[in-house]
This record gives C-alpha cells, sequence and structure tokens, in this order.
C-alpha cells in the first residue's frame, strides 16, 4: 500500500501548511509549566498526565525531535540550554508552517507580541477575540486582521439569540460590573449581543468568525454547546453571507459539524486542537467523521499551538500523518482517486485557508539554486514571484505559454483565467495558424485557459518566476472538447478502480554550435558511445542540475546515462498516476531544455535530429493496479506469459489499435524516420517479452518473479507526442480491449525483421491518420471534435513536409 500512495505520503508529509488558528507562545520564565504542553490539566489533575496515551506518544516525538532521551526531565534540560529562540526555530522549521493565525485571547503569563512570531513563521497574521474590549481592539489593529473569534461555546453555550436587544445587554453589562474582577464575561444576553453585532461586522467586512466549539474550558457544559443550537443565527437573513469556522474539529460533534457544513453554506470546519490532545484512533475517527459529509473545500488544518512551540510541531506532525491515513483509506474505499487525494492535501493544508482568510502566501518548492544544489523554502511573499507561466502543451506537441505578473495572476487570473482563441489549439509545428480541416477559425469561440493550481511549482532556473499548467475550459466553465489533460483523465475515469500508472524514459541530444564558412550549425555534443562515462562525465554538470531542478518539482528520476548516439542521452523518469505522469514529463522537458540553454547548448526531443545518428524516442511503461495490486501481473489463477487476464486484454486492445495509436505517440512526419526495422524502435505490429524491437514489450524487472511481468513499454512513442494525447490513446485502446476480451497473438521472441509473417506498421504518418480516422473508438472515448481536429493538423504536417523536407532541420527549436 505504501508504494502505491507514495505520492499521496509525500504530498501529506511536504506540503508547506497554513496553520489557520494558533494561540500566543510564551516567553522564558512563565508561570506555565512545560507539561502543559501535553495536556490541558491543571492542580492536581496535571501530575497524572504523563501516563496518557496523547503524553507518552507526544513526549517521544519531541525528544527524537531534539535528539535527547525520551524523558520529561531531559526534554525541559534541552530546552532550557537551548534558549527559546533555537527551539521554536526548530520546531516551526520540522512543521513546515508558511503561515501563523493567531488569536489574541491567551491570558497566559508572558505572552509573546504578535510581531515576535515573525521571527519564526514567514507571514503571522491576527485574529480578534470579539469579547476582549471587542471596539477598542478592532479600532488599533483593523488593518492588521484577517478574522474575528467568539469563545460564546465555552462561556454562555451556541444557543444564540439573534434578536438580543440592547436594553438586555446592558443589564447583563451592569450585573457583570457588580461582580468580580478583573471582569471576565459570561452573561449570555450580554454574550449574544457582543456576537451579533460583530457577526454583523464581519459580515460587512468579509471577516470570517472563528467559533470555538467541542471540548476545551473545564467550565464548558457540553448540553449549551450542539451545533445545532446555531441554526438560529445560521438562518437569519442577516447572515446569509456570513463565514463561520467551527474550531476543535467540532469534537466530540465532529459527525454534526460535518452534516452542517454540507447543508449551510456559512459553516468552515477547523480540525485542530485534537493534535496532539487525543490519542491516533481519537484523531483519526474525529477527522474521520469531519469529512463523512463536509465538502474538502471546507476542511482546513491548524495546530491550535499555544504557548509551546512544540505544541506547534506536534500538531503538524500528526495531522499530516492522520490525514495520509485517512486520505489513503479514502483511496482504498473508492471515495477518491490518488490524484484527488493529493488535491485535498493541498486543500486541507494551504488552498481552504488561504482563501477563506485571503491571506497573501505563496508556495514554491525551490527558491535558489547553483550547479550542484537546490536549496529549499516552503515560502516566499508575493514580491518574490514577478511572472506566472501558464504553461499547456498543444495537439502537435509544442509546449506554450502565457506570462502573467504576479499581481494579475493571483489577483485575477488565477479563478478567472485568460481567454485564448479557439483557433491556436489547431495550431500545427510549421505554422501557428490551424490546419484546414480543424473547423477551428479565428472567428470561433473563445476558451479559458485556467491554472490547475496542484501543479503550481516555483521555475528554479528562474527564482522569480513560477509556471503551472492549465486545463482548457469553455465560457460556461466546462472542460474543452479540445483539451488535452480533460481527453486523458476522461479516459482514465472509465477504468473505475483501476489505475494507470505510467513512467516515461527521455531519450534527447545536446547540441552545440558550431561555425563553418561563416554558417552556423548545430553538432552533437560529444561523440561517446552508449553508457561512456566520458560521456556522462563531459555533460555531468548539466544533468546534476537538471536532475536538481526535477527533483525541485517534485519529479523523480530513476537513472540517467548517455544514449548509443553522439551527444545524445536519456533520463528516465519514476512511473506515478497517468495524468501526474503526463504534467511530469512537460515539465521534465522544460527543465532539461531550459537547463542545457543556460550553458549555451540545446536539448532537443526531435525523434531523428540527424539521419545518420539514432533516433531519440519517448518510451512509456504502463501498468494497472487496484486496491494495492499489480492487476496487469500474471498469478497462479491466471498467467498469460506472465500477465493477468485483465492484464492480456488490455495489451491485446492496445495491440489492435496500435496503428491508430501512432497518430498520437508519433504524430510527426519526421516521426516515421525513425521507427524503421532494426533500430529499437518497434517497426512491426508484433509484441513480447524483453524485445526490444517489438513496439510493445513485456517487462520483468528486477524483483518480479521469472515467470510473470509487471509492466509493458510502447517503444513507439516520441519527443513530438503531446503526453496528455498519446496516453489518452493508449488507455482507451486499453478499455477497448476489457471491454470486448479482446486476446493477444502468441508473442514475438526473435526480431520482427527476420519473420515474413509479420506486419510492417504505417511506414508514414499518412498511414496511422487513416487507420485513426477508421478507429471509432477514439472519437467515442476521447471525442469527435478533439480526433477529427488531430486527423487535420497531422494530414496538414504531412503536405508541407512533404513540399518542404529540409524545413524538419529547424524543428529542433521546437522540440
Amino acid at each position: 500500500m505504501e508504494a502505491k500512495y507514495a505520492d499521496l505520503r509525500r504530498a501529506a508529509e511536504e506540503t508547506a501548511v497554513v496553520d489557520a488558528h494558533a494561540h500566543d507562545l510564551v516567553a522564558a520564565g512563565s508561570t506555565l509549566p512545560f507539561i502543559g504542553c501535553f495536556s490541558e490539566a491543571d492542580g492536581d489533575a496535571l501530575a497524572l498526565a504523563p501516563h496518557s496515551l496523547p503524553f507518552k506518544r507526544s513526549l517521544r516525538d519531541i525528544a527524537a525531535l531534539y535528539d535527547c532521551d525520551p524523558s520529561l526531565e531531559k526534554v525541559e534540560e534541552f530546552r532550557r540550554a537551548q534558549g527559546l529562540s533555537s527551539i521554536t526555530s526548530k520546531c516551526f522549521q520540522a512543521a513546515n508552517i508558511s503561515a501563523l493565525v493567531v488569536d489574541d485571547v491567551s491570558t497566559l503569563d508572558k505572552t509573546l507580541e504578535l510581531e515576535s512570531h515573525k521571527a519564526f513563521a514567514p507571514k503571522v497574521y491576527r485574529v480578534v477575540g470579539i469579547e476582549t474590549l471587542a471596539e477598542t481592539i478592532i479600532n488599533e489593529v483593523a488593518n492588521k486582521i484577517v478574522g474575528l473569534k467568539s469563545m460564546a461555546a465555552h462561556r454562555s453555550g451556541l444557543e444564540i439569540d439573534p434578536s438580543v436587544s440592547k436594553v438586555d445587554a446592558e443589564d447583563g453589562l451592569r450585573k457583570e460590573l457588580a461582580t468580580r474582577r478583573p471582569l471576565r464575561i459570561t452573561n449570555k444576553n450580554l454574550f449574544d449581543y457582543i456576537f451579533i453585532h460583530s457577526l454583523e461586522i464581519a459580515v460587512e467586512f468579509h471577516l470570517p468568525m472563528q467559533i470555538h466549539t467541542g471540548f476545551g474550558d473545564r467550565e464548558l457544559g457540553l448540553r449549551h454547546c450542539t451545533l445545532f443550537h446555531l441554526r438560529a443565527v445560521l438562518e437569519d437573513k442577516r447572515f446569509v453571507k456570513c463565514q463561520i469556522v467551527l474550531l476543535n474539529a467540532s469534537y466530540p460533534f465532529s459527525r454534526e459539524g460535518s452534516y452542517l457544513a454540507s447543508v449551510y453554506s456559512q459553516f468552515y470546519l477547523d480540525f485542530g486542537f485534537a493534535f496532539p490532545k487525543l490519542s491516533v484512533q481519537g484523531i483519526t475517527s474525529s477527522l474521520k467523521e469531519l469529512l463523512e459529509r463536509a465538502p474538502i473545500k471546507k476542511v482546513m488544518f491548524s495546530t491550535d499551538g499555544y504557548a509551546f512551540p512544540e505544541t506547534y510541531y506536534l500538531g503538524a506532525k500528526w495531522a499530516r500523518d492522520v490525514v495520509y491515513r485517512v486520505l489513503s483509506a479514502a483511496c482504498e474505499d473508492g471515495d477518491l482517486t490518488i490524484q484527488e487525494a493529493i488535491e485535498a492535501v493541498e486543500d486541507i493544508f494551504r488552498r481552504n485557508a488561504l482563501h477563506l482568510y485571503k491571506l497573501n502566501v505563496f508556495h514554491e518548492k525551490t527558491t535558489s539554486i547553483d550547479d550542484n544544489t537546490i536549496s529549499s523554502s516552503s515560502c516566499l511573499g508575493k514580491d518574490d514571484v514577478i511572472l506566472v507561466r501558464m504553461v499547456w502543451n498543444d495537439a502537435s506537441g509544442q509546449h506554450r505559454c502565457r506570462a502573467l505578473p504576479a499581481e494579475r495572476f493571483y489577483g485575477i487570473a488565477r479563478n478567472k483565467g485568460v481567454g485564448l482563441g479557439i483557433a491556436a489549439v489547431g495550431f500545427t509545428s510549421f505554422r501557428d495558424a490551424p490546419a484546414v480541416g480543424t473547423n477551428l477559425t479565428c472567428a470561433g469561440e473563445e476558451i479559458r485557459l485556467v491554472a490547475d493550481m496542484s501543479t503550481l511549482l516555483r521555475i528554479p532556473w528562474s527564482r522569480n518566476e513560477e509556471m503551472v499548467m492549465v486545463d482548457m475550459l469553455t465560457g460556461s466553465g466546462e472542460a474543452s472538447k479540445y483539451c488535452p489533460r480533460n481527453a486523458l483523465r476522461k479516459v482514465t475515469k472509465v477504468l473505475l478502480d483501476e489505475f494507470n500508472v505510467a513512467g516515461f524514459e527521455n531519450e534527447f541530444y545536446l547540441l552545440r554550435k558550431s561555425f563553418s564558412e561563416g554558417h552556423e550549425h548545430w553538432v552533437p555534443y560529444d561523440n561517446s558511445s552508449y553508457c561512456s562515462t566520458s560521456a556522462f562525465d563531459g555533460a555531468s554538470f548539466m544533468l546534476k542540475e537538471a536532475h536538481s531542478c526535477l527533483k525541485a518539482a517534485g519529479i523523480v528520476v530513476e537513472q540517467m546515462h548517455a544514449e548509443g548516439g553522439n551527444g545524445q542521452f536519456e533520463i528516465a523518469l519514476k512511473y506515478v498516476l497517468c495524468t501526474l505522469a503526463a504534467d511530469n514529463q512537460i515539465y521534465a522537458r522544460e527543465i532539461i531544455k531550459s537547463i542545457a540553454r543556460k550553458h549555451g547548448v540545446i536539448a532537443t526531443f526531435l525523434p531523428k535530429p540527424d539521419l545518420n545518428e539514432l533516433g531519440s524516442g519517448c518510451h512509456v511503461h504502463l501498468s494497472l493496479w487496484k486496491n494495492d495490486q499489480n492487476v496487469f501481473m500474471g498469478s497462479n489463477k491466471y498467467n498469460y506469459h506472465g500477465m493477468s487476464n485483465t492484464g492480456e486484454r488490455f495489451l491485446a486492445g492496445v495491440y489492435h489499435h496500435l496503428p491508430s495509436i501512432l497518430a498520437f505517440t508519433a504524430p510527426h512526419p519526421h516521426s516515421y524516420d525513425r521507427i524503421q526495422p532494426n533500430t529499437f524502435t518497434g517497426a512491426y505490429l508484433c509484441w513480447g517479452k524483453e524485445n526490444r524491437e517489438a513496439p510493445l514489450r513485456t517487462s520483468c524487472p528486477p524483483g518480479v518473479p521469472p515467470d510473470f511481468v509487471s509492466n509493458f513499454e510502447i517503444r513507439s512513442f516520441d519527443g513530438c507526442a503531446n503526453p496528455h494525447l498519446g496516453l489518452a490513446a493508449i488507455v482507451a485502446a486499453g478499455i477497448d480491449g476489457l471491454r470486448r476480451g479482446l486476446k493477444l497473438p502468441p508473442p514475438t521472441e526473435l526480431n520482427p525483421a527476420d519473420c515474413a509473417s509479420h506486419e510492417r506498421l504505417p511506414h508514414d504518418l499518412l498511414g496511422s491518420v487513416e487507420a485513426l480516422a477508421a478507429d471509432k473508438i477514439f472519437h467515442e472515448l476521447m471525442g469527435d471534435k478533439l480526433v477529427t481536429s488531430v486527423i487535420a493538423m497531422r494530414k496538414a504536417e504531412i503536405e508541407h513536409y512533404a513540399k518542404n523536407p529540409g524545413a524538419v532541420h529547424h524543428l529542433i527549436h521546437r522540440y
């Protein structure tokens, strides 16, 4: 299970969190005992705190962080020796907190000023407690706050009267003033009056209102804190647009909170405080209950950290672990796909709080780079980003982007997108104009390029820029029929519980500029051989920098080496879900080409930049997974040359539709200069186990029993292909194989060029296009408009390059 959810685990562990509910730290010398870090108890009850499960777990976690013995005495000794600043920095860095939202209701001894917290978190914001001299505080700090907060549940209960009168409030105030000093408001009429008028202010100024719910102060009477008491407020017309954040996971009313958040637009849920005050099972069950009905977009993280920096660390540490547990279980149950779970991590830990509290915090994975290493930072402010590139890969396989000033992107375009004339989706590799037959014109409808924020990353080679993948939407907000990313999403959803995973092997040439007789030429970077150590050594400074950038982008490299052509190299990427693999492939090409350009050379993925050299492919490995099991692999019950029944039928679909698939995976006339017999490119319609002359090769990597295969490779895939469309075509063909129960012919164990019985695959793009035009399964699953436009674009390129054969040499700058 861990391998299947590796990307989800990485997202849960590495996402820089927005801590949406926390309290002030206390200075050294505070009278608050450190043991209060682990318990809400006080007095004699505090002496028994070390005997609770949360205490024992939390103490071990802190001791591990401090690298000291797991005893309260040793931890306190370490804290004294290191000092408050050092341990706070250590805890906040380990927690990976990018922004802190701190309320002002703490009455603890020697609390630090808000400004002091900015030494430990990049961004710090204030939430004001409405009951603590509300008007005075708001007047003093109105321009510094992002929300309001009420302690009503802990004082007078949640059965708040929306029509409480000023006369009743004044009477309540007189009663309060006649009692103890210092004043601590508990009168219900006064509390309700303050709450209602503060909520009116919150609505007027679009500020969220946090409400303490569930467990907390010892004086709390739970019967007065049932969340359904808030219905009178929620159904009051004045508060239809209010935003109420229920803190503390609504515990022990988590399920009620989930229900109310699902039926009332005003309700949001914050699951802080459960960390680390509950056992692991208690934390897990609480979060599960929140997610039973509540929209993920309304659930957010906080540490509820207070006084001691260790509370922030523990809150973040266990939140990451439990969010991973709950979301991976949801994937197992079929409630979420892995990609949806990864997006949920970003929502819960960052996006929801950023949106609700309107925080100016932006996340990137890389901030500085040198020749060998990258140093990471999870949080730079808005001022650090100058431009954001909105990136897409069109149907001709070309990378394109729109660059927006950061303030424009984050202010408007992030959510609303930018316009693009629909004709642009029909551009070819030789001219930026729609091909005849695509039915796309400059007078057609406009599509919207809308950022997929889960793909946002800081550009490693250009520190003040970010880039993000975009989806193509219609004016009404629906996915455009011409969107390659949506085409892949659409076909992968048909597979239901079967998850396609894919990994690309990128071959490319490094070319350097040379001048001969006054003319510019691009020649191979070196003249070495396959897996040559000297070739790798000569280019290692570029390859290491590319690896660092890929790693910073969250793209895992499995291996890299010199290939068989002069100046040719390969970088193989780890397999991930198909949709993510296609995005990663685009980013990987961008990174490799940009790093090469930085050093004055060209990295080209063109299939055959030199007809006298070996071609460059973009082999892709695919497998099928279900319930953490590789369902492509055979078993003792069914084993067809190492494949399961599911695996055989899926691969049979790919085999039967392979001529049509080539129109997507080998989409350029030049692609067929590469796909030739005896060149390891798969020129014949066949398949084989570990046969690199076959276009379809089943693979038995190390660790897999020799009688089984774990995945298959498509070798007839190159760098001119749009990876989303290429994978979509492969998956669509596999779906047809599953539906129809198709069977494979026997495998080919010899070089197919030596076997007269094997049919040649289309020897040019026209043959692939004709096969696609007659193949209805792609029209059905990928969309008729998309396939029609692809066919027209391919025909236009066939005609152009037949008339202008020399034009192919200029494509090293495009691919």
